[in-house]
């Protein structure tokens, strides 16, 4: 079965669009609930606030028509008052009249502008007032012939014979089978203040319309007249019965504007309010504004932090793939020990059969020359001593096949009593040919009688190796020595590997046991060496220390615990090259 292992992209077009994707989804998954959320609050909220606006002003309104007809019927009332008071003789004297309008003028601050008597001709028989209105015919005015027919009434505003906008507040009268009307004229000015008096903001105002769509009050300089919105009005005969009606509606401008309107003087006169819909919702807009900017910034914010989010993490993803590659190096490198390992035990069986018989021929040869009588050969010393060099380096042979395939075999990685000395000697085996060629030399300082440690010592094997083709590499090849010695305290006994080489700054020192962390050339080293060291010596709960000095050397110690201790004085250091 073939299996294939793909590895992962890692360029940087890669992990820029892995970096979108995961802003792209934060910022989705940030912003939908954000905006869903706020959409409704701020519509609830619109609602709300035009549903508070409406009621405001329909009973503002509605107020103002209470207190304008108040006012009708006020002035009305004080008219019929004064004819069911006093005899008809009486108004027939113009000084009487004098005196009442003077009353009603102080009580009421000029509100009545004049008082007069019509007969049923139409025609003002007494009058009191400013102007020369004495033997004025009515008997073809518009009010004059409701008046007539009606007990009491008030008139829309029009100019009449004074040219001047007004409007009557008639009562009628019998007196000796003949009907007689007094009436009297409300000062304008002071009924179209009442309607005034209703602004809000900038735009709003009130005015009054009759049911002809004539103006009964005073409108505001550069308004238009809008009879179409008007008429939702005066042909709703259902806005009557609900009192007050409110709309909302685009004028001739493009502005939408809002219009509340209620009927009053018993629906002959409709009461409008207008204001620019911007202007009545000024609070609503600015309170829109505020959330739209809080959102604004909400999102910046909710985007800065996903990219950084997204950075952050796509950094350590990409941390990780480099790790994972370099994992994957190792192993591909631990394969290729393990099958150079298998290897070298394959030809240490290989070399050890000819080397057993070149050792065995050296000796039958050997024995030979001393069976033939050769004693007055010339070259039988030289024969003597090339068999003795075949049977040396055959003997070297061996040690060395001897040491690879203990090496190689060496594989258990659970703990067992291990002796450094032993082990040492067997590591610095290994490593003399390479120190040879790179002009290094060994020193060699070991304590004899030294406690056995609980470790296993494949893993040791490891540590050792690491340590010292790490001096090797650190001379490269411009010569050395490396110096091994092994002391023992009353709990624990040190390793110390010390070298010659150039040595390390400190500010490498509190770096060398991170893994992946190195200063050898690329393709040299995986910065895994250090650290595999560290964590085999952390967990056998030994430590590990190094000193460093640029252009003397580096130093590391090895400290291992120890179950039994050994007394000082048993203690004997043998020393060797």
């Amino acid at each position: 079965m073939k299996t294939t292992i793909k590895s992962q992209p890692h360029d940087s077009a890669f992990y820029h669009a892995l970096t979108r994707k995961m802003v792209i989804i934060m910022v989705l998954v940030s912003f939908t609930p954000l905006l869903l959320i706020s959409g409704l609050i701020l519509e609830q909220y619109n609602r709300s606030y035009r549903e508070k606006v409406h009621a405001h002003l329909g009973e503002l309104v509605e107020k103002h028509c209470q207190n304008i007809d108040g006012f009708l019927t006020e002035h009305l009332n004080l008219l019929r008052f004064l004819v069911n008071s006093h005899p008809f003789e009486q108004f027939r004297d113009e000084t009487f009249l004098e005196i009442k309008l003077a009353q009603l003028q102080l009580q009421f601050h000029g509100v009545f502008e004049d008082l007069g008597v019509v007969d049923d001709q139409g025609v003002q028989i007494d009058y009191a007032g400013p102007f020369k209105l004495m033997q004025a015919n009515y008997k073809n005015a518009d009010w004059f012939k409701k008046a007539i027919i009606s007990p009491y009434f008030i008139s829309d505003v029009f100019l009449g014979l004074r040219a001047l906008p007004h409007f009557i507040i008639a009562v009628r009268q019998e007196y000796k089978g003949r009907v007689w009307i007094l009436r009297a004229t409300v000062d304008f000015r002071a009924f179209n203040t009442l309607v005034e008096n209703l602004r809000i903001g900038e735009t709003g105002f009130a005015f009054i319309l009759n049911k002809a769509e004539e103006f009964q009050t005073k409108p505001p300089l550069g308004f238009f007249t809008e009879k179409d919105h008007y008429a939702l009005f005066l042909n709703d005969t259902a806005t009557e019965k609900q009192r007050v009606k409110i709309f909302e509606k685009k004028n001739a401008a493009g502005k939408e504007n809002l219009y509340v309107g209620a009927f009053l003087k018993n629906g002959d006169w409709l009461l409008i309010y207008q204001q620019n819909t911007a202007d009545a919702y000024r609070d609503l807009n600015h309170a829109r504004k505020v959330a739209l900017l809080i959102i604004l910034i909400g999102g910046i914010v909710i985007i800065t932090t996903a990219i950084w989010i997204a950075r952050r993490m796509v950094a350590r993803i990409a941390s990780a793939d480099r790790e994972k590659n370099m994992m994957n190096k190792q192993v591909i490198e631990t394969g290729k020990l393990a099958a150079i390992g298998e290897l070298a035990a394959g030809i240490a069986h290989e070399i050890n059969n000819p080397v057993a018989i070149m050792m065995e021929k050296a000796g039958w040869i050997q024995d030979l020359l001393e069976e033939e009588d050769l004693k007055d050969c010339q070259n039988l010393t030289e024969f003597q001593n090339s068999l003795e060099e075949i049977r040396n380096q055959a003997r070297r042979c061996k040690v060395i096949t001897h040491k690879l395939l203990s090496f190689a075999r060496k594989t258990d990685s659970r703990p067992q009593p291990v002796q450094l000395n032993d082990l040492l000697e067997e590591v610095v085996g290994l490593s003399e040919q390479r120190a040879k060629y790179a002009g290094v030399s060994f020193h060699k300082k070991f304590f004899a009688n030294l406690s056995t440690i609980e470790a296993s010592p494949t893993e040791m094997q490891q540590v050792f190796l690491n340590l010292i083709n790490n001096a090797l590499d650190a001379m490269d090849n411009k010569g050395g020595s490396i110096e091994i010695s092994t002391r023992q305290h009353k709990d624990h006994v040190t390793v110390a590997v010390a070298d010659t080489g150039p040595g390390m700054p400190a500010a490498n020192l509190e770096k060398i046991f991170q893994p992946f962390f190195t200063t050898k050339p690329v393709g040299k080293g995986t910065g895994l060496g250090l650290a595999i060291c560290y964590g085999i010596i952390k967990k056998i709960g030994g430590h590990i220390e190094v000193e460093s000095e640029i252009g003397k050397g580096t130093t590391f110690y090895l400290h291992f615990p120890v179950e039994k201790t050994v007394q000082p004085e048993n203690i004997q250091q043998i020393q060797g090259e």
